[in-house]
Formats: structure tokens, C-alpha cells, sequence
């Protein structure tokens, strides 16, 4: 009776509004207070206890990274690198949104501060260009989800804590599959921009100097993700540790290269990632909680020995889980269905013989798509609050987008080599 008033609050919860760690904060309070075993003293010394480890430091860090990025000017210099690189294309604009999403994939981590960013920085440049408000918001909203899966996204970090599965590898395990993202997203742009005629490619050359001077801003930035990368793969640090490398390569080159950051915006940029981190940590200390009473009550192994014994193979599974996440992701937010719902089916897919990295990545795709969807999708919501459309102009929008992303959740899901290629070779 007490884990079902708790589940039955949770979603309750949930549906009302409720921001996520709030809502699994009370349903776990609710479960103690109503009937449980245990003496309330364990669900605050398992919030404490979610929150000590060490591989839960990469968060902040990565945060800091991604927040000091943009103090820096790094943003501007890849946004004209990426205008650089598609400025011959149909949609030069619209495909440089797709490609800055893609760099920062590897520099913010998160795909609300993705889709957040791009909304205030691209979309009035495309609408002056004669883009429809809409569609700007579609391909920013779309493009904004490839940063979950590019690594350092903060997804894998939260899904490799959770799960204990080796943050190294579900970073390598994201690279193909962002990349795969892009490409799509690029050739839909493309596609949809010559037949609407929006923006005719650009046929003016470029001139030397201008190449050699914006593509080595640019490099400079894209080498971020390569030290990290490369550095957990050689040994010379952990992810953890890879997070505090990349706060200091963006306050070196914020600082004495592109000469952008002073002591007044440092603090400032801290105080941001402050409160950014406080937000994601906050919610996995009262997951860990949350999970706990579904340990005691041995819920994970009930769903497990369920689906093992109603469920007759590993593709039909597959199936089920991903049609189950996108039915999800249109009440939940995508945090929420990350944190609650991947140890319960975490098991179930190893019972199967399904890899956990290539379930991990088929996870967090499928969360991503679920804040682009309707009725209550985060990225959705936090794109048209800034850019001013009407959410039901944004679903006509983003259809095709949508429709895209599901493909390639199905290609990742029943190609594994698309995900564990990468990690195979390198490690």
C-alpha cells in the first residue's frame, strides 16, 4: 500500500507540474510517513549518500566548462565557424544551428542550455534572414538533442552514476551516433530549405586570411573535447578528473587567448554554474533516495522476472522499452525518466544479453526525444518561452524533425555496432 500511494503521488506529481526533484522528494517522504519499515533517519542519510562519489564531481565540472565557454566568446567563434563551413548550403543559417549544436554537444553537456542559447542567439538572426519563427525554433529545439549523446553530455554522466557503467565508454558510445544526428538533421534542413526557398547558398568567395582566422579560433575551442577523450583513453585522467581539465582549458584560453574573460566575469560565470549544478545534484540525491524504498520493496526484480517471463526475446523487449520511453517522455521530463525508470529496466536488458552501454545510449535518446515532444517536453517549452511562438505552431514545425530523430533511435537500437564500435576500438 505504501509504495503504491508513493508511485501514485509521484506521477501525480508529475502531472501537476511539479519540478522533478520536488516530486521524488515528497512521493519518498510520503512512502516513510505512510507505512514503510524504516526509520525516516535512512531517507535523509540516503540523500547524503547519493550524493558521495567521486564520478559525480565530472557534473559540476563539465557544467563550469560549458558556462565558461560562453563567458569566453568560444560560442561566437564556433557559431562562425559553423557559418563558415555551411555558408555554400541551402539553409546556411538553419545548418549552421545544426553544426553549433553539434561543437557544443562537446562543450555544454546539457540540451535545455543548448536550445536556450541558440534560441537567443540564432533565432533573430534567422528571422531577420526570412526564416518563419517557427521553423527556427524546430531546428533549434531538434539540433539541441545531439548534445545529450556527444560527449561530455551530462545524460551520460547521470545514466553511468546510475547505473554503474563506465562513463568512458557511454562517452565514446555517443560520438556516432551525435554524429549520425547531425548529418540527418543537416539533410532535412537542406531539403526543407530548398523547397520553401529559404535562404539561396551564398556563391561570394572567401578569402584566405578570413578561412585561416576563424578556422583556428574555432580549433581551438573543438579541442576540448579531443583532450578529454583522449586523456581518459591514455590513462592520464579520469572522467572526474577529465571535468576539472576541461574548467581550466576554458579559463586558459578565456583568459590569455582570446583575452575575453576578466575577474568580474569569472564570478560571474561561477555563480552560473553554481546554480546549474545545484539543480542537476539536487535531483540525484533524492533519486538515490527514491531508489532505495524501490530497492527495499524489490520492485526492479519484480519488473525484471515480469518482463523476462512476458517478454520472449531481446528485439521484442527492445521494442516495448522504446515505445514505452516516447509515451513517457510526452507526460515526464526527461531527468525524471533517466533517473526513475533506468535501473528498472537497466536489469531487465542485461537478462536479454543487451549490452549497457548500448542500452544506455538508446536511453538517452530516447529521454532527449521526449523533450521535444507534446504536451509537456522541456526543450519545447524552454524554446517557444523565449522565441515567442505558439506551441501549436511549434508541433506543426517540428514534426519532421521529430519523425527523424525516431529513426535514428530505431537505427541505434537494432544496429549495435553503431554505438559500441567506437568503444570496442578504443578500448
Amino acid at each position: 500500500m505504501a509504495v503504491s500511494i508513493a508511485i501514485g503521488a509521484l506521477f501525480l506529481l508529475f502531472l501537476v507540474g511539479t519540478p522533478v526533484a520536488f516530486a521524488l522528494f515528497f512521493s519518498t517522504f510520503l512512502y516513510f510517513i505512510v507505512g514503510a519499515d524504516q526509520p525516516t533517519m535512512l531517507l535523509i542519510q540516503r540523500l547524503a549518500g547519493g550524493l558521495e562519489s567521486v564520478s559525480l564531481l565530472a557534473i559540476p565540472f563539465f557544467i563550469m566548462a560549458g558556462v565558461f565557454m560562453n563567458y569566453s566568446g568560444i560560442t561566437d567563434r564556433l557559431l562562425k565557424l559553423a557559418e563558415l563551413l555551411t555558408r555554400r548550403m541551402h539553409g546556411g543559417l538553419a545548418q549552421a544551428n545544426v553544426l553549433l549544436s553539434t561543437f557544443m554537444g562537446g562543450l555544454s553537456g546539457s540540451n535545455i542550455a543548448d536550445a536556450a542559447m541558440n534560441s537567443k542567439l540564432l533565432v533573430p538572426s534567422m528571422t531577420a534572414k526570412g526564416y518563419p519563427k517557427p521553423f527556427s525554433s524546430a531546428v533549434t529545439a531538434a539540433s539541441s538533442l545531439i548534445t545529450s549523446t556527444i560527449p561530455p553530455g551530462i545524460a551520460l554522466i547521470v545514466y553511468g552514476y546510475v547505473n554503474n557503467v563506465s562513463i568512458g565508454r557511454l562517452f565514446l558510445a555517443g560520438v556516432v551516433p551525435g554524429v549520425l544526428m547531425a548529418i540527418s538533421l543537416m539533410v532535412l534542413v537542406s531539403y526543407l530549405c530548398r523547397r520553401n526557398n529559404y535562404q539561396p547558398p551564398e556563391r561570394s568567395k572567401v578569402t584566405r586570411h578570413e578561412w585561416v582566422s576563424v578556422t583556428r579560433a574555432g580549433i581551438i575551442a573543438l579541442m576540448l573535447p579531443l583532450v578529454v577523450i583522449g586523456g581518459i583513453r591514455i590513462g592520464v585522467f579520469t572522467p572526474t578528473e577529465a571535468g576539472a581539465i576541461a574548467v581550466l582549458y576554458a579559463l586558459i584560453v578565456g583568459v590569455f587567448v582570446y583575452k575575453q574573460m576578466s575577474v568580474k566575469s569569472i564570478a560571474l560565470a561561477t555563480n552560473e554554474s553554481l546554480l546549474a549544478s545545484v539543480n542537476v545534484l539536487f535531483i540525484i540525491a533524492v533519486a538515490s533516495g527514491f531508489a532505495r524504498f524501490l530497492t527495499w520493496e524489490q520492485i526492479p526484480q519484480e519488473i525484471a522476472m515480469l518482463l523476462s517471463s512476458e517478454v520472449g526475446s531481446a528485439i521484442v523487449f527492445l521494442l516495448l522499452a522504446n515505445l514505452l520511453l516516447l509515451v513517457l517522455g510526452m507526460f515526464l521530463e526527461g531527468n525524471a525518466i533517466l533517473i526513475v525508470l533506468s535501473p528498472l529496466l537497466a536489469p531487465v536488458a542485461a537478462q536479454f544479453g543487451i549490452d549497457p552501454v548500448h542500452f544506455g545510449i538508446i536511453f538517452i535518446i530516447n529521454a532527449t526525444i521526449g523533450t521535444i515532444t507534446p504536451p509537456l517536453g522541456t526543450v519545447m517549452f524552454t524554446t517557444c518561452s523565449i522565441t515567442g511562438v505558439k506551441v501549436a505552431d511549434f508541433i506543426r514545425a517540428v514534426m519532421p524533425f521529430w519523425m527523424v530523430m525516431v529513426g535514428i533511435l530505431l537505427l541505434t537500437t537494432f544496429v549495435p555496432a553503431i554505438s559500441l564500435a567506437l568503444p570496442a576500438l578504443v578500448f
